[in-house]
């Protein structure tokens, strides 16, 4: 079941307290994605070297801000990825503590070199991931409880569909918030700010 988080971050400072709540959605449960791989084709940018395979698990003291998508979503990617970036650079030198996963839920074709360029658009610390069969897609997309269909009308036209939400993943593999599509760049950026806040003083 999913919940408005009513966790409350207490962070004190030269005598006073400044009180901020997770704005996102938590779960009762939180979802454990550490244990799943997916194939990794990243070839620009920060991660370009890598071994092929990609767990959902974030850096130390880091955040790893997972998404379903394609490249030729007209709206709810570029709209959310662009709103993850202005957010991520709201952050100034904590930016680099916030890593993006996009995984392709239209695999036939976003190639590597498609996603490589789409991505790069919008984040440098990127991982880009492209499941090679449906089994690999299914196996990811049930850890997050998320879901996508392509289908291919008979006027050879590609329909999309897929989950919208954006997850939060910490450095032991929890999805600690979820934003739904719409979410906002200042939603965004109070949820990472806490978060990433909460891991410096702990």
């Amino acid at each position: 079941m999913l919940i408005a988080v009513t966790l409350t971050f207490s962070l004190v400072a030269c005598g006073s307290t400044d009180e901020r709540s997770i704005t996102g959605l938590v779960r009762d449960t939180p979802l454990d994605v550490g244990a799943v791989q997916v194939t990794d084709v990243t070839s620009t940018g920060v991660f370009a070297e890598h071994d092929e395979r990609f767990e959902f698990v974030a850096r130390p003291d880091s955040l790893l801000v997972v998404y379903f998508g394609y490249t030729n979503c007209p709206d709810l990617c570029p709209t959310t990825l662009a709103e993850l970036r202005a957010a991520t650079r709201r952050l100034g030198d904590d930016s680099s503590r916030v890593d993006l996963a996009m995984i392709t839920v239209d695999p036939d074709r976003d190639t590597a070199s498609v996603m490589n360029g789409f991505l790069s658009s919008f984040s440098e610390r990127f991982h880009a991931l492209r499941p090679v069969s449906t089994d690999e897609l299914q196996t990811v997309e049930d850890a997050f409880l998320a879901s996508s269909n392509v289908r291919v009308g008979t006027d050879g036209v590609v329909e999309v569909s897929h989950s919208a939400n954006a997850y939060v993943v910490d450095e032991s593999g929890r999805v600690v918030v979820e934003w739904p599509f719409g979410h906002g760049v200042e939603g965004m950026y109070d949820d990472l700010h806490i978060l990433l806040t909460d891991r410096s003083v702990g």
